[in-house]
């Protein structure tokens, strides 16, 4: 993809996905499910997990899986309130956009 993108829309990509699943999901299905819509590393992801984990948008809980424990993040109050605000941010911001790319004579 040709644009970058920044940390507020990596951190609302990231809290969608996990509020996805109820019971929470772990970092290698979040960087799958992440990656369906953009291109991230593992590396990238999980900074931006640990940075949702400092500012109370997302908790934390280990669970064993396969004889291993498996760390699974799940989605705050606090997180959930963040996200409502990025999708209303989003939804003027790509109105806006959508404006410019179409045009004048295309509306």
């Amino acid at each position: 993809m040709v644009f970058n993108t920044g940390a507020a829309l990596l951190d609302a990509i990231v809290l969608a996905v996990v509020s996805m699943e109820q019971d929470g999901t772990y970092g290698y299905k979040i960087t799958q499910d992440v990656r369906k819509v953009i291109e991230i590393s593992e590396s990238t992801l999980y900074p931006v997990l640990r940075r949702l984990l400092k500012d109370g948008c997302l908790e934390v809980y280990d669970m064993e899986f396969a004889g291993r424990n498996r760390r699974y993040y799940k989605i705050t109050d606090a997180g959930t309130a963040q996200l409502n605000l990025y999708k209303s941010e989003w939804r003027i911001y790509s109105s806006k956009i959508n404006h410019i790319f179409k045009g004048r004579n295309e509306q």
